[in-house]
This record gives structure tokens, sequence and C-alpha cells, in this order.
């Protein structure tokens, strides 16, 4: 009886044990491992199997995606034999607590993400026979603790992190037969002490940082059947007789080495050889002719060596292979061979999927035989002397993926049945003597990803509707050419281009538009050709771009701004067109190594290092400027105790009747112009930044022109992903339609259509006020500049006062068109934005919108233009205001508040200065002042009327105009 209390209470401990283990395996997902609960026996859960004593000897979970660690309650399990959590992405350390588990015969952990040391505790695991942690992130030494684990068949430690050198203690382990560590960080030399693991059958060290000679007590382990020496730094031979001492030997890889020596013809013996690979060395001498023994031969692979001697036999090994049926893949490329190409390669091993012999000498014509290997997925003779024509029976090769047949001598025309190969990936026809057109018949091959046919004589329009199907294409090389015409437009459909290749042809017509949906493209090289008219502004949205070269063509007129976007760009050649205006600055333009700009003779400005001209500045633009000054204050003043009456009463009338409008239906309801989005993308240079006129939270202003109106226009263009500009761009289209008012910049159209990507485009057309904002006068402006930038800016307040060619004043930003289509039936300041300095105070209180209200903010707006301080600026705070900044100077002290530039009455002569007439106009503008701070008292009650202000600006107008 109290053994099986005993017996109860260890099952519940296991039972315990997993359910922690399931709690951080599967960091608590409810859905994972259901089976894993109270109604089922623990050895009846997925994965457990138990001894007859009812406890855990085996957990084998494989190919999850749960993603959490190992937990210290695996230790618990006491009597488990084999953990088998393979592929269910394990991070976290391999936990001490393995350590416990003396039982345990089988640790295998590959393809997860464990990192760490392997813990020392593991030596604890006497029994263990087999470890496997390949694919994993495990760091450290390999311990030399190993060496005690007598009971050791398979230890595979690749695919990981390992640094140092192997631990001469692995010599101890008698019963090892499988040794891997290949994939990992090790170094030194291979210890001798491995020569006493006689039942080794399999031994990788490849891909890490061992040098060295092989030591030669590793040719006594006798029973090797799969060798692996690739990828170190070996220095070496092969040994002359492998079927001794290797008898067994079934794969042998000692390639990306420095071995060095002949081909040993002893390797025709090796009676079991499957893998044959030592490319990547030094090898010379003939490949032997023997080679037909091996008839399992599957791999063979000399490639990268010094094999042959430039003569007719250097082939006659090819002859031999023949009774190699078995034979999949052929490498012999990147040799010295020589001779003539036969047509008995037809007679290779019709499972051969691969077949590499470029960068030799081989000579001859490509032979009608190669139709017959039908299986073949690579086909590479590149970089040869072969010449003629391209057979018609490799359109019998329908299995081929890549074919790189360019650094010949063909010639002739491309032909048709390359259409028959469906499946190609890549396609070299490069530095050969090909004429003709490119085959119409290339379109079928949907899934190329790289095409190159460079320096050829290929001829006629680049085919439309032949690249554009190949939707994966990443590389499109036909440079150095004698193609025509202009670049097929469908080009476009290649999300994934990253490079595009046509210098030296002789193209024409312009960059189609349609080059802008190719985000991907890093190189784009059009040079010497014929291409003409401005080179597109949307190239500057192409930010993936690190090479542009439009050298050697006939572009014209200026250099987009756009390109200044381009961060990634490291080379950019425009030379030798014909552009004019200035050389932007910023980008990859500020680095003189990077552009070049030579044979642009109209050119100017830029940084100084590339030696342009400065650019000529407008002799009006100054004067202009200057004269202006004086009439903004009166032009605001009155035009905006106008604004301010007639918005208010339109919003009053307007509530009462508005009616519910359609967008589409908009324009032809208010008599506007219709205009499409290709018109307007022709109207702003594709929306280029060069015509950027201001961005705000709701889109984007453009400077353009329109041939159905007879002045510029200002597009503001909505950023749809902006939350409210949709209906921001209803409200707009509905509120101006209906409010007309000389002081109302006037909306000429709107839009509502599709991009050129399809994607949804709205827009609205005004009036372009040419003088600009308010707020550019008074903030951003020096008396003497001579750069004075005069733009159109719809956002920054007070920039939505705008001024026309008289500089009369118009209001430019339209939240009044929110409170117009307010929901409610009495305005509410909780629908208005407003904006912070000019909103009265009582609207943060809750109070409804009123023209007290509007007097206040037009009191700011006047105390602004008097001081020249904005009522955000930093020196207001704490108590002090734009308002008492005024009230407490207004009278005697009003020079000191005042803007300086006021007080300067310039005159056409820049060099003349008059200051007559000081004192009335000091009167004025205290005048002005007190209206002000009158209009902007904090109690609405107390507040100047529109009535009182317009009575006292006309009495400030007579004095100014006496």
């Amino acid at each position: 009886m109290a053994s099986l209390t005993w017996a109860v209470l260890n099952s519940e401990t296991d039972k315990i044990a997993l359910l922690g283990l399931k709690d951080k395996l599967t960091n608590g997902d409810p859905h994972a491992l259901p089976s894993w609960n109270h109604s089922l026996h623990f050895c009846q859960w997925e994965g457990v199997t138990c001894s007859r004593h009812m406890r855990v000897s085996a957990l084998q979970l494989q190919n999850q995606y749960w993603g959490d660690i190992l937990a210290p309650s695996l230790g618990n399990l006491t009597f488990l034999k084999e953990i088998n959590l393979t592929s269910i992405n394990l991070h976290g350390e391999i936990p001490r607590e393995v350590g416990h588990l003396k039982r345990l015969q089988i640790l295998d952990l590959r393809q997860n993400n464990l990192h760490g040391e392997i813990p020392m505790e593991m030596i604890n695991c006497s029994s263990l026979e087999v470890i496997i942690l390949q694919q994993n992130n495990v760091t450290g030494k390999v311990p030399s603790w190993f060496g005690s684990m007598i009971q050791l068949t398979h230890l595979r430690l690749g695919a990981n992190h390992f640094v140092g050198s192997i631990p001469p203690s692995l010599g101890n382990l008698s019963s090892l037969e499988f040794l891997s560590l290949v994939y990992n960080h090790l170094e030194g030399s291979i210890t001798p002490s491995l020569g006493r693991i006689s039942n080794v059958k399999f031994l990788y060290f490849g891909v890490n940082n061992f040098s060295g000679q092989v030591p030669p007590s590793l040719y006594n382990l006798s029973n090797i059947q799969d060798l692996s020496l690739a990828e170190n730094q070996l220095v070496d031979t092969l040994h002359s007789n492998l079927p001794m001492v290797f008898p067994n030997l079934q794969f042998l890889r000692c390639g990306g080495n420095r071995f060095t020596g002949t081909f040993p013809s002893s390797i025709s013996n090796l009676s079991q050889l499957q893998l044959f690979e030592i490319a990547g060395n030094d090898f010379h001498g003939p490949i032997p002719p023997t080679l037909g023994s091996l008839h399992k031969l599957e791999f063979f692979n000399v490639a990268h060596n010094r094999f042959g001697s430039r003569r007719a036999d250097d082939l006659d090994f090819l002859s031999s292979l023949q009774n190699c049926t078995q034979l999949q893949i052929v490498g012999i490329d990147n040799n010295y061979l020589g001779g003539i190409l036969t047509d008995l390669i037809g007679n290779l091993s019709s499972n051969l999927v691969w077949l590499s012999m470029g960068s030799n000498q081989i000579s001859g014509r490509i032979p009608d035989g190669i139709g017959k290997l039908i299986n073949l997925t690579t086909l590479g003779m590149e970089g040869n002397s072969l010449e003629g024509t391209i057979p018609y029976s490799i359109g019998k090769l329908k299995n081929l993926v890549w074919l790189t047949l360019g650094g010949n001598n063909l010639f002739g025309n491309i032909p048709r049945v390359i259409g028959n190969l469906t499946m190609l990936s890549e396609v070299a026809l490069d530095s050969n003597k090909f004429e003709g057109v490119i085959p119409f018949t290339l379109g079928n091959c949907t899934k190329m990803e790289r095409f190159y046919a460079n320096n050829n004589n290929l001829s006629g329009n680049i085919p439309i509707q032949t690249f554009g199907y190949q939707q994966g294409l990443i590389e499109l090389s036909l440079h150095s050419n004698s193609f025509t015409g202009p670049i097929p437009s469908d080009l476009g459909n290649l999300n994934h281009l990253s490079s595009l290749n046509l210098q030296e042809n002789k193209q024409t017509s312009e960059i189609p538009i349609g080059l802008s949906a190719c985000t991907a493209l890093t190189e784009l090289t059009l040079g010497r050709n014929s291409f003409h008219r401005n080179i597109p502004s949307f190239l500057g949205s192409l930010l993936s771009l690190e090479i542009l070269d439009l050298s050697k063509n006939n572009f014209s007129s200026t250099i987009p701004q756009e390109l200044v976007n381009l961060t990634l760009l490291s080379s950019l050649n425009l030379s030798f067109n014909h552009l004019s205006g200035e050389v932007p600055v910023g980008g990859v333009f500020n680095n003189v190594t990077a552009i070049s700009l030579t044979g642009n003779k109209d050119l100017c400005g830029g940084i100084p290092q590339l030696n342009f001209v400065p650019c000529p500045v407008s002799p009006l633009q100054k004067k202009h400027k200057r004269s202006i000054r004086k009439r903004v204050i009166l032009s605001v003043a009155f035009g905006g105790v106008l604004i301010t009456f007639v918005t208010f009463i339109s919003i009053y009338l307007l509530k009462k009747k508005a009616k519910k409008l359609s967008i589409t239906s908009l324009a032809l309801h208010y008599g506007y112009v219709k205009v499409s989005y290709g018109e307007l993308h022709q109207a702003t240079n594709g929306f280029s930044s060069s015509n950027l006129v201001g961005t705000g939270n709701f889109g984007t202003v453009y400077r353009g022109t329109l041939v159905q109106f007879e002045r510029p226009v200002a597009v503001k263009v909505l950023n749809l992903q902006t939350r409210g500009a949709s209906k921001s761009f209803v409200a707009e289209c509905k509120a101006l339609g209906k409010i007309k008012h000389k002081n109302l910049v006037n909306i000429l159209t709107c839009c509502s259509s599709v991009d050129y990507k399809g994607n949804d485009f709205k827009a609205i057309v005004f009036e372009l006020m040419s003088n600009g904002s308010l707020e550019t006068l008074l903030h951003n402006n020096t008396e003497d500049s001579e750069s004075t930038n005069l733009c159109l800016n719809l956002i920054q307040r007070p920039s939505n006062v705008l001024l026309d060619d008289d500089i009369v004043a118009h209001l430019g930003d339209f939240g009044l068109a929110r409170l117009v289509h307010s929901s409610s039936n009495q305005a509410s300041s909780s629908a208005i934005k407003g904006t912070i300095g000019y909103i009265p105070p009582e609207y943060g209180a809750g109070s409804s919108v009123s023209i007290e209200g509007d007097m206040y903010s037009y009191g700011i707006l006047l105390l602004e233009m008097i001081t020249g301080k904005k009522p955000t600026d930093s020196m207001f705070g704490e108590g002090v205001s734009l308002h008492m900044f005024g009230n407490m100077a207004i009278l005697e002290r009003i020079t000191e508040i005042v803007d300086s530039r006021l007080l300067i009455p310039w005159s056409i002569d820049k060099q003349e200065r008059r200051v007559t007439r000081q004192q009335n106009m000091e009167e004025c503008v205290a005048s002005f002042a007190r209206i002000g701070v009158a209009c902007s008292q904090e109690i609405p009650n107390q507040r100047m009327s529109i009535k009182d202000v317009i009575t006292e600006l006309h009495a400030i107008k007579q004095k100014l105009s006496c």
C-alpha cells in the first residue's frame, strides 16, 4: 500500500512538472496543447510517453511555433529517457536542471532559437547517447567534458556559434559514429586525437576557420562514409590512394580550401562514391577519362580550379561521364579547359539538372544534342569562345530556370522558342553578337527575375507587353545596343524592379510616368540616348534609388527639386544635357564627388564647390517688397473687419437653409469648370516640390497653371490618410461655393477622382494670392533681404490672411466650413477648430460663437501686425499677453512696442529713407494699437463693436492720406 501511495505521489509530480512545462513552452496560450488538461491522464497527453510505472519516459513535440522557453520543471521528470523538441521555436537557454535527468539517453533540440552556452550540469547525464543541438544560436566553446560521455554515438552541434578549437578529449568517444561541427566559428588545426574514434562514419567539419593540414591520423578512420572539410583554410593534397584508406566513402567535400596537386586517378576505384566536390581549390592538370566506372556518381563539381591546359583533348573526360547514369550535377566552370564542344554532350545522363561549364576556353557551336537534357534547370556556358546561333532544340528544355550564355561569340536572332521556357528565372545573353529584335514570346516567361541582353547588336523598339508581364523582374539590362523608340510604359507593372539599365541606345521620347510605380528601383541608368523634355519630378519619389544616370541626352528645363529627397542616392549623373536654372541644394547635391553636372552651360547656383555662377535675382523683387509694407496694414485692417462681419452673417444664414450636395454634383451645381487628376498633375509639374506652396494637416498646396483660367491657381491636394480630411474637403467645397465675398479667396473648382496608381484623389482649386500671406510679411522677411520669399502659405497662422496683386486681404483657411455644416442647430465652440492665441477666452469655457469672439480675434491680429509679435511668442506667459503688451505702451511708449519697419516711410529708391511725417505716422500706429487693445478685451461686452472700428479706421485713413 505504501509503495502504491509513493507511485501516485511521484506520478502527480510528473503531472505538475508537465503543466509547468506547458505554461512556459506555449507562453500561456490556452489553445496550445489542448489535450494537456485534467480530464485526461497525462500519459495520454500529446507527445507524452510513459513507462510501465506511469512515469514520463519520453517527451516528443515537433514542428510547432510556440516560441517560448524550456521551464526548469523539465528537471523534475527524472524518468525521462528521450527529449525530442525539434522545430518549436524555443528561445532562452538550455535549463541547468537538465542535469537532473540521469536516465536521459536522447536530447534532440534541433532547429530552434536557443542561445547561451551548454550548461555544465549536463555532465551528470552520463547515459546520454545522442546530443543534437544543430541549427540554434548556442555559443561558447565545445565543452571538453563531452569526452567523459563514453556512451555518445551522435554529437551534432552544427549551425550554431561555437568558438575556439576542437577539444582533444573528443578522441575518447570510441562509440561515436556521427560528429558534426559544421557552420560554426571554430578555428585552429583539426586535432589528431580524432583518429582514435574508429567507429565514426559521418565526420563534418565544413564551414569553419580550420587551418593547417588534415592530420594523417584521420586516414585511419576506415569506416568513414561521409567526410566534409569544405570551406575552411586547410592546406593539403588529396590522398593518392583514397580507395584504400576510405573504402566505404560515399561523399567527399573538400571545396573552398587551399588544396593543391593533381586529380588522383585512383578516385575512379571508389565504387560507392555518390558525391565528389573539390571546387574552389588550386588543383591542376587533366581530369582523368576513367570516371565512367563511378556508376553511383550523382554530384561532380571541380569548378574554380586550374584543370585543363587549353588543349583540344581537355574535354575527353566528358565521354566517360556518359556511363554515370545517375549523374545530376556537373560543374566544371572556371578552369582552363579547351577543346570543341561536341554533340556527345546530349548523351549525358537524362537525370542531369545542372550543367555548368562557363569561364573556360571551350569553342565550337552549342550542339543540337543539348535538347536531350530535358531535366536541366541550369545551363551555364558563359565566358567561352562559342559561336554560331542558339539551336532551336533549346526550346525543349522546359524545366530550365537559369540560362547563361553571355560573353561568347554567338550571333543571329534570339530564337522565339525561348518563349517555351516558361520556368526561366535568369537569362544572360550579354556580350555576344545577337541582332534583330527581342522576341515578343519572351513575355511567356512570367517567372523571369533577371534578363541581360546588353552589349549586342539588338535593335527596334523594346516590345510592349513583354517585360510588363514579368512582374517579378528584378534586373533588366539592355544597354549598349541599338534600341529605338520610347521606354514601354508597361514597365510600371514591375513593382520589384531594382535595376533598369538602358544606357547607350537610340531611345527617344520622355521617361514614362509609369516608372513612378517602380518604387523598388535602386539603379536607373538611361545615359547616352535621345530622351528629351523635362527630367520628371516623380523620380524624387523613388526613394530606394542609389544610382541615377541620365547623362548625354536631350533633357531640358530645370533640375527637379524632388531629387533632394533621394537620401540613398550615391551617384547622380546629369551631365551633357540642356539643363538650366538653379541647381538644388541638399541631399546628393551637397556631395560634389557623387554628382556630375558638366555640359549643362545654363545651370547656376548650387553649393559653392560646384563653381556655378550665382543665379540672377529679379531687380523688382526687393523694390516690390518695400513698397507694400505700408499698404499691408490698412489693407488687412479694413479687409479683416469686413471678413469678420461677412463670415459670421453668412454662417448664420447658411445654417438655416443649407442643403446636402454630393461632391460629384458640386461643380455642376455652382457652375464650376470640371478638371481631372491628369490636368492637375500637368498643371503643377507632377505636383513638383518646386511648385510647393505649403503643407498642413489636411493637405498640401501647389502653385499651378490651368488652361481653363486666365491666371495662376493654387491647388490644395487633400491628404486622405489624415483623419477628417475627406470631411474637410466636403465642408470646404460646400461652404466656399455658397459664401461669396471679395475678401474671401475664391474657389474655382474641385476634383474628386483617382490618381495614376488607382488611389483616391481629392483637390480644391483656388485663385492664387500672388503676394503670399500676412504671416510671411510679418515674420519671415528682413528689411534688406534680397531673396525674400513672398510665397503663399495656407497653413501657418495668420497665414490664412492672404494678399493679392493689389495687397488686398483675403481669408484663405476655412475652419468656418465646419461651423457651417455643424450638426447642431446652434453654433458650438466644440465644433470649431481654432488657433491658439487667436481664440477668445470665453470659447474655452464653452460659450457659443459670437461676433464679439470674432472681434477678439481681429484685435489680436491687428496687434500682431503693429508689434510684429505673435500671440504665442515666447515672451508671453506668466500673466503677460499680447493684449497686455499693447495696452501698457499704447500712449507714450508706442515706439517701444511697434515693429520698427512700420515707422520708416520707404521711397522707390532703396537708398533714400525719408523720415518726414514721422509724428503723423506714430499717431496713426497708436490709433491702430488702441483699436487692437479695445477689440481684444477679456470680457466680450467690453470689446469694440464693428461699427466703431470702421469709424476709427476711416479717420486713420484720412490722416495717412494727408
